[in-house]
């Protein structure tokens, strides 16, 4: 739902409207992380719901366990995407590969301290997922704020206005990024009805 951000952003940053970038970002995050909202009863009980749909219950609790410690990353995404596109339409593209670049780093070297050197295994996984992309979240958060003195104005009840058009020109973008991911993931699932269940899910996944 990100994607409303990257229209509307490139399209005042074009007209010369800068000071509206920072307005549909706070829009964005607001419309984002009530979404975010909705998504966490599927984390908690995607266990169950896995198990519904006949999936290995040795595969749905590890599944379910894992999603449930990453819901964080649920809104750290809901920050990291729109400022983004942010960032994007300002053609400001370093910021974020270079903050993408360090937070790869820095996921790689966590990874290798939880899970190689402590052992923790999946529930490390989890959390430096969590970590990495808050990261990346607040360091963007404080670029857009401390570097962005031209688009980024403070924050605005203005964000509050017209917020039904900005959800739905979002939800035409989730839709289509909603069903391209559901595509490649039904693959998963659909390997979670094989006679090995665990080998044929981690091939698909690999």
């Amino acid at each position: 739902m990100g994607s409303a951000a990257e229209t509307l952003c490139g399209q005042a940053f074009g007209a010369g409207q800068v000071e509206m970038l920072g307005i549909y970002l706070q829009r964005s995050w607001i419309i984002l992380l009530i979404s975010g909202l909705f998504l966490v009863p599927v984390y908690v009980f995607s266990a169950q719901i896995l198990v519904l749909i006949g999936q290995d219950k040795t595969i749905a609790s590890l599944a379910g366990k894992f999603t449930i410690w990453t819901i964080p990353l649920i809104f750290a995404l809901c920050i990291n995407v729109p400022a983004q596109k942010f960032l994007q339409a300002q053609s400001k593209v370093a910021a974020f590969t270079w903050i993408g670049f360090i937070g790869l780093v820095l996921h790689v070297f966590l990874l290798w301290i939880f899970i190689w050197l402590v052992g923790w295994g999946l529930p490390a996984a989890a959390v430096v997922v969590n970590l990495s992309a808050w990261f990346i979240a607040i360091s963007q958060a404080v670029y857009v704020v401390y570097w962005c003195n031209d688009c980024w104005k403070g924050l605005s009840w203005l964000a509050f206005k017209d917020m039904w058009a900005f959800v739905k020109l979002s939800l035409g973008s989730a839709v289509m990024l909603c069903l391209e991911i559901w595509y490649l993931m039904s693959l998963t699932v659909l390997a979670g009805h094989f006679a090995n269940a665990e080998v044929a899910v981690d091939s698909i996944s690999i």
